[in-house]
């Protein structure tokens, strides 16, 4: 057959199109099931003991669409597809979104330390160098009182050395009351009064004045603890950094021999919270084999991460299980009542 110019042109507009559909950038993003990494290359306690089996660190997929990836992902399950500007506000660059998304990983890292160390009584040394504002949320009643920066000295007169500190106060208190914090701002120390209200945008009836805060403290253990989690960023895998620490600290094997998986915000005082893209974890999990999975359930609320990934677990039909935690304490109870695996 004679190539002619029409088949030329064909050609050209053939490759064309093809480059369009895969790479051409669209204003959506797409989440998708992740991976399911071994703890074990990632989190190094000095010296500390091996187990048989692995805590899994599981990650959601991310990435801007394009228009082959939009088609895919619009009739494969367990593929989110999103506006890009409610992943990224026009007000944030991508490079300080993963800033954010890496500060939250090494808050994540600091306080699965400080769980794992106290639960197994190794050497840890906390010093507390301060409370600060880190935002001051819109329309609310902190907004011109107080600065993203501000160190909070005292509340009601009680000194503070930790943001729990301040939330302890304002727990016992109720809307329409006020707080009157002691701040310090750039070495000058001011009072402020300011009402608490309901927060507009929940309905448990919490209570605050719309400030984000962050505790300045130092961590020091013995032994020392190393990550290497590199790009991962955001703070869901704290609660299986903290079971693998516990793990290499302690020397019975934890793991049993068993794969756990597991996801959820950890707190320093060893609760669980709610994270996002559950529904892709569990099936990464699966994906990888392993035999369990721990999900934030929320003191049971119906629209718990536990139950999205106990429905997911359903629509996958694996044989992994789905255990509900709401603390560290309760991961642990339950891991360590199994039986080794066979």
């Amino acid at each position: 057959m004679k190539f002619t110019k029409r088949h030329l042109i064909a050609l050209v507009a053939i490759i064309v199109l093809a480059f369009f559909l895969a790479n051409y950038k669209l204003p959506y993003y797409i989440y998708k099931p992740g991976g399911a990494d071994a703890l074990n290359p990632i989190v190094a306690v000095e010296g500390g003991y091996q187990s048989e089996g692995d805590m899994h660190l599981v990650t959601v997929s991310g990435g801007q669409a394009t228009p082959i990836q939009y088609l895919w992902s619009s009739i494969l399950p367990h593929h989110e597809i999103r506006d890009i500007n409610t992943v990224f506000p026009e007000d944030v660059t991508r490079k300080e979104y993963m800033h954010a998304q890496l500060e939250m990983m090494e808050n994540s890292q600091e306080a699965s330390t400080v769980v794992a160390y106290q639960a197994a009584k190794a050497d840890i040394n906390i010093q507390y160098d301060g409370v600060y504002v880190a935002q001051v949320f819109e329309k609310m009643p902190a907004e011109g009182a107080l600065k993203s920066g501000d160190q909070i000295v005292k509340i009601n007169g009680a000194n503070v050395s930790q943001a729990q500190d301040m939330i302890d106060v304002v727990d016992t208190m109720e809307a329409g009351e006020e707080i009157k914090l002691v701040i310090d701002r750039e070495g000058e120390e001011h009072t402020k009064s300011i009402e608490l209200i309901e927060y507009p945008d929940r309905d448990d009836g919490k209570i605050g004045i719309g400030v984000g805060l962050v505790t300045d403290r130092k961590v020091e253990v013995d032994p020392e603890v190393n990550f290497s989690s590199g790009r991962i960023g955001g703070p869901s895998a704290g609660l299986m950094f903290s079971l693998e620490i516990y793990d290499q600290l302690t020397e019975e094997d934890l793991t049993k021999g068993y794969q756990i998986a597991g996801t959820g915000q950890i707190g320093y005082d060893g609760n669980v919270g709610r994270i996002g893209g559950i529904d892709k974890k569990v099936v990464a999990a699966d994906r990888e084999g392993c035999d369990f999975f721990f999900a934030p359930n929320e003191e049971g609320a119906s629209d718990s991460n536990y139950q999205t990934a106990l429905k997911t677990a359903e629509e996958i039909g694996t044989d992994m299980k789905i255990i509900p935690i709401d603390t560290f304490d309760e991961a642990l109870d339950y891991i360590q009542q199994l039986k080794p695996a066979s």
